[in-house]
């Protein structure tokens, strides 16, 4: 009969010295501990992280572990399922034997593939807003022309105005100009014309 005691308390034990800075006990019965797992450090040295938490089942290794995800850092939503789906699928595989090395490992590799996946990401987003960028650049050109010659449309609108406008003066000095050179005006004696 296989002392499941025996071979978790000899997990706990190698799991202490290969996690010594991320390994803590929470409870002795039933086992409870946690795992901090960093990712390798990414663009700007980002990092993504996560706590497993994990339980001895009484049965453990012939039955899985329980295990959560205790805590996270920069990690999306479908990540963590992501990691989930992981955890569940690696627990089945290596039913039997002690797994939480197996798994940990697992979710490492996968937080090193997030990071990855975070730089492609970003690239591939800057790369778009250059593009965008450039794009732009050139609307703006197109339509600081269109607005010079709006500007210079307006200008010269304006100038044909005040010729207009001046030249209606004109016309109203020449009507007055009409009335003083009119033969048949003669203020001083308006019946000249008809004594003789």
């Amino acid at each position: 009969m296989t002392d499941y005691g025996e071979e978790q308390r000899n997990e706990l034990e190698a799991l202490e010295s290969i996690y010594p800075d991320s390994f803590t006990v929470l409870s002795e019965t039933p086992p409870t501990f946690t795992i901090t797992v960093t990712s390798e450090a990414g663009e700007n040295d980002e990092t993504v992280q996560t706590t497993l938490k994990f339980t001895y089942s009484e049965k453990y290794p012939d039955d899985a572990p329980l295990y959560e995800i205790f805590s996270q850092e920069n990690l999306a939503d479908n990540d963590v399922s992501d990691i989930l789906k992981l955890l569940a699928l690696q627990a089945e595989e290596n039913l039997g034997m002690v797994m939480i090395f197996t798994l940990v490992s697992a979710v490492q590799e996968k937080l090193n593939e997030i990071v990855d996946q975070i730089k492609t990401r970003r690239e591939e987003e800057k790369k778009q807003k250059e593009k965008e960028a450039e794009e732009a650049e050139k609307l703006f050109e197109t339509d600081h022309n269109l607005d010079t010659s709006d500007i210079q449309f307006l200008e010269d609108a304006g100038n044909n105005v005040e010729v207009d406008e001046s030249l209606f003066q004109e016309m109203d000095d020449l009507e007055l100009e009409d009335d003083e050179d009119d033969p048949d005006y003669n203020p001083a004696d308006p019946e000249s014309d008809s004594t003789d």
